[in-house]
């Protein structure tokens, strides 16, 4: 009996998807834009103190062999051949973290995640020495000093962790973000790994000059961080190196990109002015500004949005950043336990069919954009007798929806044209109670791809687009058409209005909770 023929599919790429809450191995054919098989893996968050967001970048880079073993063995069952895949892109959390051992391959303490707090009295000793006149940090990086970046985070571990303060004298520590993390062990680890990142990566560290595009020296005595120990940056599209184990063993890894710009490629956002709204962890808002820097006034970020190979152009972004969006969910989840799995929070929602006047403001890692307001802490409030768990899982929806009208908002006086509707992708948006409120409370259309994963899906275009690889066309023309789901406004304008100035009186009130004194900024 012959053995049952492979399907021959032309080239696919594969995609590393490494989230805050999870990593997703998935395959793409290069020509359609088809999703042929993924696995996915949930990561633990360890909360050693209040404030305090740690993973473990073994347990990551675990998680990654898996996906992609999973999925290998999922293409095998359909019988489509591996060696058809041609290349591996890498997206991932940014600013997260991780230090280690070049010698031994071993991380000298755990992932410090973009969430993370304790970095705050940080944040407020380096802010004094930045001169009011002349803030050279905003102006290089386009950044504000804020517990988010990796800059502090790292400032942070140099000052109390024993383990990497004797590492960086003996000129064996290596930094990087989850991406570098991964390429390096990916690429050989101690034989051999490519110590490298991307200009998008680069970007969130807060010591990558944004104009220059290179590591700044005068940022890096800022912050008393040591040149040597930081990554080369290379373009979002390029050969870094080869998978060096497991099944993809001598494929190229030839994309990367930090999950923000990877879902802005992914949502083919290459025109000055389109953007995306992606539903993860966090939600980030990204508008492409096209290769000018436009800084904000109202809040927002100035971000790299990419850099599609060597000698291509680089590409900037406005960025609106909200810390909580899925975390609420599995805050509900884990924390109050009124749900036992995320999907359950639509059929809550349903039930209660309004917030009945509750309204719950996530600000569990302090508010971001608009705001970048460490001392604000989460609250739920207008609560009477009748709110009940329906109400409050409603009212966590809400939740989501107002904080992206907020940064919508200071995205279109930033711009000056307004968005008429809004293209969004993440986990989230597969939750059409969410859809249709976003719709409501920006009273704008909200545009979904029928294929959600746009921010593997833009790791896969970078990797299969960069040359050495070529088999992923980026030209206008060759772009597959993608099918959308439309969600039109359903409620008058002026309730709309009426809900969103309720939301703004209970965010002031979420404001001014924490001061350095607290017991929550100490330190070990």
């Amino acid at each position: 009996m012959a053995a049952a023929k492979k399907a021959v599919l032309g080239p696919l790429v594969g995609a590393v998807d490494q989230g805050t809450s999870s990593t997703r191995f998935l395959v793409f054919n290069s020509k359609t834009a088809e999703l042929l098989s993924h696995h996915q893996v949930e990561i633990k968050q360890e909360f050693p103190r209040e404030g305090w967001v740690e993973q473990d970048p073994k347990e990551i880079l675990q998680s990654v062999y898996e996906c992609v073993e999973k999925t290998c063995e999922k293409l095998g069952q359909l019988n489509i051949d591996i060696s058809n895949i041609k290349a591996i892109g890498v997206s991932n959390q940014r600013e997260t973290t991780v230090v280690w051992d070049k010698l031994t391959g071993e991380p000298l303490y755990n992932a410090v995640v973009w969430l993370d707090l304790r970095t705050q009295s940080t944040v407020e000793a380096l802010s004094k020495r930045i001169p009011g006149n002349n803030n050279f940090v905003k102006s290089k990086t386009g950044l504000p000093i804020s517990t988010y970046f990796s800059a502090v985070k790292l400032r942070w571990i140099l000052d109390n962790v024993r383990q990497v303060q004797k590492a960086v004298e003996e000129n064996r520590a290596l930094f990087g973000t989850i991406d570098s993390w991964l390429i390096w062990s990916l690429t050989g680890g101690v034989n051999g790994g490519v110590h490298c990142t991307d200009v998008t990566n680069a970007s969130r560290t807060m010591l990558f000059n944004i104009h220059s595009l290179e590591w700044d020296k005068e940022l890096c005595e800022f912050f008393g961080i040591p040149m040597e120990i930081l990554p080369n940056v290379r373009s979002s599209s390029e050969i870094y190196g080869l998978m060096k184990a497991g099944a993809l063993e001598g494929v190229p890894i030839s994309g990367c990109l930090g999950d923000q710009s990877a879902a802005l490629v992914g949502q083919m956002c290459f025109l000055d002015g389109q953007a995306k709204n992606t539903y993860g962890t966090g939600c980030f808002l990204l508008c492409n500004t096209g290769r000018k820097c436009v800084f904000s006034e109202h809040g927002l970020l100035t971000t790299v949005a990419y850099k599609l190979g060597r000698d291509k152009p680089v590409f900037y972004a406005l960025e609106g950043s909200v810390a909580i969006a899925g975390a609420v969910i599995r805050w509900l989840r884990d924390n109050l336990g009124i749900i036992k799995t995320s999907d359950e929070i639509e059929k809550l929602a349903k039930e209660a069919g309004t917030s009945y006047g509750c309204y719950f403001v996530p600000a569990f890692s302090g508010l971001y954009a608009p705001y970048w307001e460490p001392s604000a802490r989460g609250i739920i409030c207008g609560l009477t007798q009748f709110t009940n768990k329906c109400h409050i899982a409603f009212a966590a929806l809400e939740a989501v929806c107002f904080q992206t009208r907020e940064i919508l908002d200071a995205m279109n006086r930033d711009c000056g044209i307004p968005l008429s509707h809004l293209q969004v992708d993440g986990g989230m948006t597969s939750n059409k109670i969410l859809m249709q409120l976003q719709a409501d409370i920006l009273y704008i259309p909200v545009v979904k791809p029928s294929m959600p994963e746009t921010t593997a899906l833009g790791a896969a275009m970078a990797a299969g687009a960069a040359e050495g690889v070529g088999v992923w066309s980026l030209a206008p023309e060759d772009l597959s058409a993608v099918t959308m789901e439309r969600f039109e406004p359903q409620i008058n304008a002026e309730e709309s209005e009426i809900r969103y100035s309720t939301w703004k009186k209970a965010v002031k009130k979420s404001m001014g909770w924490v001061t350095t004194q607290s017991p929550e900024s100490g330190v070990p």
